[in-house]
């Protein structure tokens, strides 16, 4: 059988298409430096040596991880590192602590107890790391909560050992309404960085880095005043909930998921291999529900699903699939099913290219 073959393959099996992948890349450096932006990345979405290295060869300044098994994956390919992830705990302060000294390393934080064990273990380590203050604008999940508590935090950060002080980070995940309808939304965030920078500077800690964005708000973060920095993940692959807020085109979706039909016995449903444990059982914004569709006809959602079973809703589509026939299927979260995966099969022109490890997966 021909290695190029998708026949080759057993489902389920994640494909990612390359073409598409470096369209994607090129369109969001293009946007970047027409709007005077900093790429960084986050690379929790595909959480792979060589889509990182695709990254910074299209212009990306770094990456963002979420993990210390993120950061020292991505450090064997990235001289640049943030943690967007509060460094709580020895284990995770260790880890960090053994990245290579020549990777500049940032980290995210909201709270002074993260911050001491940072500056303890930094000392130790003989080594400056670069804090950006977390605050929340909208989000309710970490962050501090006013520009009196960002600027009390700052303060303490610039004065501790082992730690330099070089801005403020948010995340707008709470910001999930299609494009059009996102004005409110980024009106509200501008005010709020605003007054933020604002106490900062007057203060005398004037943030060098203000790192935000999301995939979502991705194709509007310049409309942010003060935004320096964009830490988009989704948008290299990107996925089912991506296109339904406009944020990229189905054509653009980089990632599916190859699928067979076992079985065709309910009327008005086919069920393939692909269930939670590959597609990743999440809601998405789809109006229309379902946790996904078929990347060659969209109008046919994955409706169900349980560990081992999908169940793809028929009513839509006058295609009749055959038992052993295989799909792809677009997920609504790309990052939680790339994480079920140990594996790429990367596509180029629509056969295999390479096959790529998710390297950093697990703890």
């Amino acid at each position: 059988m021909d290695d190029t073959s998708l026949d080759s393959l057993v489902t389920p099996a994640a494909l990612v298409d390359l073409d598409r992948v470096e369209a994607n890349l090129l369109r969001v450096s293009a946007y970047a430096r027409e709007h005077g932006l900093r790429w960084r990345p986050h690379t929790k979405t595909h959480k792979t040596v060589e889509l990182a290295a695709l990254q910074l060869q299209a212009g990306a300044a770094g990456v963002t991880v979420a993990t210390p098994r993120e950061a020292e994956v991505m450090s064997t390919v990235a001289d640049d590192v943030l943690l967007a992830y509060p460094p709580v705990g020895t284990g995770r302060l260790t880890r960090l602590m053994a990245l290579p000294h020549r990777v500049r390393l940032t980290v995210a934080l909201d709270s002074r107890e993260a911050l001491e064990g940072l500056g303890r273990a930094a000392t130790g380590a003989g080594r400056t790391v670069g804090v950006l203050v977390e605050v929340d604008l909208g989000m309710r999940r970490v962050g501090v909560q006013s520009p009196e508590d960002a600027v009390t935090l700052a303060r303490a950060v610039a004065s501790t050992r082992g730690v330099e002080y070089r801005g403020i980070l948010f995340y707008p995940g709470h910001v999930r309404s299609p494009l059009a309808e996102q004005d409110a939304a980024l009106r509200e965030q501008s005010a709020r960085l605003g007054a933020l920078v604002e106490a900062l500077d007057g203060a005398g800690l004037k943030p060098g880095t203000v790192s935000g964005g999301s995939t979502p708000t991705l194709w509007r973060s310049h409309e942010v005043a003060g935004l320096t920095e964009i830490r988009p993940g989704i948008n290299v692959l990107n996925d089912r909930n991506s296109a339904s807020v406009g944020a990229c085109a189905w054509s653009e979706c980089a990632y599916s998921v190859l699928a067979t039909v076992v079985s065709t016995a309910v009327p008005g449903q086919a069920v393939i291999d692909a269930g939670s444990k590959a597609l990743a059982k999440e809601e998405g914004f789809a109006p229309e529900g379902g946790y996904g569709a078929l990347l060659d006809r969209p109008e046919v959602l994955v409706r169900g699903l349980s560990e081992e079973h999908g169940l793809l809703d028929l009513s839509a589509t006058a295609w009749r699939p055959r038992v052993g026939e295989r799909v792809r299927v677009v997920p609504n979260h790309v990052c939680t099913s790339v994480n079920l995966h140990e594996r790429l099969h990367v596509l180029r022109g629509g056969a295999r290219h390479a096959t790529w490890a998710v390297a950093a997966r697990g703890w």
